[in-house]
C-alpha cells in the first residue's frame, strides 16, 4: 500500500505592480498653481481633489481620502504614515495629492 503524503495544490499567483507617488510631498514647484491654490484656499482645493475621485467635498484632505488613492493606485505606504502627514503637513500632503492626480490624469491612468 502507497500513503500519499502530499496533495496536489491549485496555486494562482497574481502579480500586482506598485506604484508610486509622481511627485514628492515637498514638490510644490513642480506645480505652482496647485501650491497656490492649496496654500490660500486649503478647503477648495480640497474639494477638487474630492471631486475628482468621485468623493464629498468635506473629505478632500482628510487621512481617508489619501489612504484611498493609495489603496487604489497601490502605492506604498502606511495609515500611520497618511495621519502623520496629514496632520503635520496637511497643505503639502494635499497638494501632492492633486499633483498626482493632475499627472494620472495626463497620463491617461486616472
Amino acid at each position: 500500500m502507497t500513503a500519499v503524503t502530499m496533495q496536489p495544490q491549485f496555486v494562482t499567483a497574481v502579480q500586482v505592480s506598485q506604484s508610486q507617488w509622481q511627485s514628492d510631498t515637498c514638490d510644490c514647484c513642480d506645480d505652482c498653481g496647485v501650491c497656490i491654490c492649496g496654500a490660500f484656499c486649503y478647503t477648495c482645493l480640497g474639494c477638487q481633489v474630492a471631486g475628482d475621485m468621485g468623493e464629498c467635498c468635506m473629505c478632500g484632505g482628510s487621512v481617508a481620502m489619501r489612504t484611498l488613492y493609495r489603496t487604489r493606485y497601490n502605492i506604498p505606504g502606511s495609515i500611520c504614515n497618511d495621519f502623520l502627514l496629514t496632520t503635520f503637513c496637511p497643505h503639502c500632503t494635499l497638494c501632492q495629492l492633486k499633483r498626482d492626480i493632475n499627472a494620472r490624469k495626463q497620463q491617461g491612468n486616472f
